[in-house]
């Protein structure tokens, strides 16, 4: 579970597109007799599985989380409350978030000198996904290695290869500490409303707690996976058992913690809806506690071997200086289809995309597009043939084993990595309720109604995710007025306009933190990173050039959201043919995606496009004043 921006995942398989389209050696295609597949049998498996999926509602289907369940975006990890007076100061660099991106900002910002930040946090501690996910299972997917930021700089060294939810929680406190980022931070705090102070040059900032600061300089670093969504089930009300959402855990009601031991559950019944990548988590300790376990499954997830292991010291002790960001890089370039002698990181995530690459078998000369991507449609036909083959060894149940199998190409949902998820479906009491892709029919006082029987249970857990495709303001809790009173929700109501997706014309001193127009890695950390380097560049800048305001030309902007379309358009045909997930806004087409998407020629050319962007030295594309 990493919780970066999913939908940004599209742009991987694109970016891979393209780096293989600069590849000299070219594809041969291979026989058939070698497949061992029929590819117009797959392809029309996969349709159908799609149609069974397609909904008129696309997110619409989701509910917004208030009334009823308006405590699910509450904080039940509070230990004190806070209690203080109203700020109405000024700070040089106010900081939204105090998750991943927000502790790397701040974190850069201090290591170019810069003292005056805060960061305005609506959790009682610094963490973001990792304060708020505490269910049991929750781990990172993605190796901790490169996962966990500022590793060298803060000298810790993950306990394991796939570092579990509070031991990553504990570094985003270790990393506040080391940057000392505790000084200014206003902890369990939202912000209600930003405003741009054209006389003064700065943002007014409003919050829940009646504070108006000031900030010159303001970093939205909201996190792009922050606001639990419901699916919009009838009766859903009506249930008089106990619910919750998995980003909210009850530990008072299930018992046990992180680990898992949920002592409480051994005469509950159970119903968990969703099998993405959180459900794929906590099942396997539901599944060991409770009495009886109902998971209700639109779609399956792919999943693939963890093999998690113990850090080796000895290869914690043979690390030379500069080990992590050559690790990110390595992985970056392996996961966008580039081509590298040494895999440093092999993991599930480049194992899938060495597959791709190597099946699809690169020799000859000279095809074009359309044939190399064909030939990526059989490699990862052959891949998801694994899986699947997969699921047969570990199920004992046939129809079960049936109805867990994926049948959609491997980048349209998010992939998934356990070793005791698909066995769970084994244990006695554990029952997989597949609902063939309508999802639940209804929600009723007892329990939930699927296939037209009801199933009585005592409590439902909602592993529904987050929003995705939901506007940016909404999502981020607030709206922001810039020069004339311009509103980001009226100048995005189309779709974002921005310069690198950092910037927006109107919103002077502004740093947007998100995949949206700018680039996208499979390791979002990484992508924060650079970002947050950005930044702290831009900002070195205006300190030492006496800058008072910064923001794009018009030019600029409208430059880049072209490119951004243009390049976009890459992966349209792949997206319309996958099963509806939030890669593909649900299999509902939304006119904006294309101009929401990340940069299509993935992460590494962005990368590269920033770094001579800050070479090149006079800030091209930006006005000051």
């Amino acid at each position: 579970m990493n919780h970066s921006d999913l939908a940004g995942l599209e742009s991987l398989w694109q970016g891979i597109l393209i780096e293989i389209d600069e590849i000299e050696e070219m594809a041969t295609t291979p026989a058939a007799d070698d497949l061992g597949f029929d590819p117009d049998g797959l392809r029309e498996k996969y349709r159908i599985e799609r149609d069974k999926r397609l909904r008129s509602d696309g997110n619409e289907q989701y509910l917004e989380v208030n009334g009823d369940f308006s405590d699910y975006v509450d904080d039940p990890y509070v230990e004190e409350p806070l209690n203080r007076d109203p700020l109405h100061d000024e700070v040089d660099v106010v900081i939204i978030g105090g998750g991943f991106g927000g502790l790397i900002a701040g974190a850069r910002l201090r290591e170019s000198g810069f003292e005056d930040i805060r960061i305005i946090e609506k959790g009682s501690d610094f963490g973001g996904t990792w304060y708020w996910n505490r269910y049991p299972g929750a781990a990172c997917d993605t190796e901790a290695y490169i996962y966990l930021p500022l590793l060298e700089e803060t000298g810790y060294i993950p306990t394991e290869k796939y570092a579990k939810g509070p031991e990553i929680y504990a570094h985003s406190q270790r990393i506040a500490r080391h940057f000392d980022l505790y000084r200014d931070v206003c902890f369990q705090t939202e912000v209600s409303g930003l405003d741009w102070q054209e006389r003064d040059a700065c943002w007014l900032i409003h919050t829940n707690r009646g504070d108006a600061m000031r900030a010159r300089f303001v970093v939205m670093s909201n996190g792009p996976l922050n606001r639990p969504k419901l699916p919009g089930i009838r009766g859903i009300d009506t249930f008089r058992g106990h619910t919750f959402h998995t980003s909210r855990w009850d530990y008072e009601y299930t018992g046990g913690g992180p680990e898992g031991d949920l002592s409480n559950l051994t005469d509950k019944r159970v119903a968990v809806i969703g099998t993405g990548a959180t459900g794929v988590q906590c099942i396997p300790h539901l599944g060991a506690s409770a009495k009886a376990l109902y998971v209700f499954q639109r779609t399956p997830s792919s999943v693939d071997v963890r093999n998690n292991r113990p850090t080796d010291s000895e290869w914690a002790g043979s690390l030379k200086p500069g080990w992590q960001r050559e690790r990110m890089e390595n992985f970056n370039t392996l996961t966008s289809g580039g081509v590298i002698e040494e895999d440093l990181v092999q993991d599930g995530w480049t194992e899938i995309i060495r597959n791709l690459i190597s099946m699809a078998n690169y020799r000859g000369q000279g095809l074009d597009r359309g044939e190399i991507a064909r030939l990526m449609e059989l490699a990862d036909f052959q891949k998801m043939e694994q899986v699947r083959a997969r699921v047969e060894e570990c199920v004992n149940d046939p129809g079960v084993a049936e109805s867990l199998k994926p049948w959609y190409r491997q980048f349209c949902k998010r992939p998934c990595f356990h070793d005791e998820y698909l066995p769970t479906f084994n244990l006695e009491g554990v029952t997989l309720v597949d609902t063939q892709g309508k999802g639940v029919e209804e929600i009723t006082p007892r329990g939930i109604v699927a296939n037209g029987q009801e199933y009585e249970v005592d409590c439902i857990i909602f592993a529904t995710g987050f929003e995705v495709g939901t506007d940016y303001t909404r999502r981020a809790g607030y709206d922001l007025t810039g020069r004339n009173g311009m509103r980001l929700s009226d100048k995005w109501k189309d779709g974002m306009r921005t310069l690198h997706g950092l910037h927006a014309r109107g919103f002077p001193n502004l740093f947007i933190v998100s995949n949206g127009q700018a680039g996208f890695t499979t390791n979002f950390p990484h992508s924060m990173d650079e970002t947050a380097r950005h930044i702290s560049y831009i900002l070195q800048q205006c300190r030492s050039g006496n800058i008072t305001t910064i923001e794009p030309t018009q030019e600029a902007e409208d430059d880049w959201v072209e490119e951004i379309i243009r390049l976009s358009r890459i992966s349209e045909s792949f997206q319309a043919a996958c099963t509806p997930g939030y890669y593909n806004n649900e299999g509902k087409p939304d006119p904006r995606s294309a101009q929401n998407a990340s940069y299509g020629k993935g992460p590494n050319p962005f990368f590269k496009l920033m770094r001579e962007w800050r070479a090149e030295g006079s800030m091209q594309g930006l006005e000051r004043h």
